[in-house]
């Protein structure tokens, strides 16, 4: 079975700093592309980054582009989210995903139809 579960969330002010984390169980996380997406209420579920199964590629939506930052550690069956300055707009629940297979676009890994797992979500809430 397989369990993809973030952590890491929180509440914070503008301008702060916050790291999530998504540990995975169950899977071959090294064949796993990775993304993460949230959702505002009342809004739909948008991407916000994405890595390649080997971590030599990344993607970003265009509102994190320059503050977030992806990563993972295969050794760890982890992915993480580095998000600096942080803003009210920013206020969601996250969610880290996985899907198998060979992409290579923004447009595929910002696709949320294209993944096969999904964790539960973390909050973050930022205030002004």
């Amino acid at each position: 079975q397989v369990q993809l579960v973030e952590s890491g969330g929180g509440l914070v002010q503008a301008g702060d700093s916050l790291r999530l984390s998504c540990a995975a169980a169950g899977l071959t996380f090294s064949n796993y592309n990775m993304g993460w997406f949230r959702q505002a209420p009342g809004k739909e579920r948008d991407f916000v980054a994405g890595i390649r199964w080997s971590g030599g590629t990344r993607y970003y939506g265009d509102s994190v582009r320059d503050r977030f930052s992806i990563t993972r550690d295969n050794a760890k069956n982890t992915v993480y989210l580095q998000m600096n300055s942080l803003k009210s707009e920013d206020t969601a629940v996250y969610y880290c995903a996985a899907v198998s297979g060979h992409y290579y676009y923004l447009s595929e890994y910002a696709d949320p139809r294209r993944y096969d797992h999904w964790g539960q979500g973390t909050q973050v809430t930022v205030s002004s």
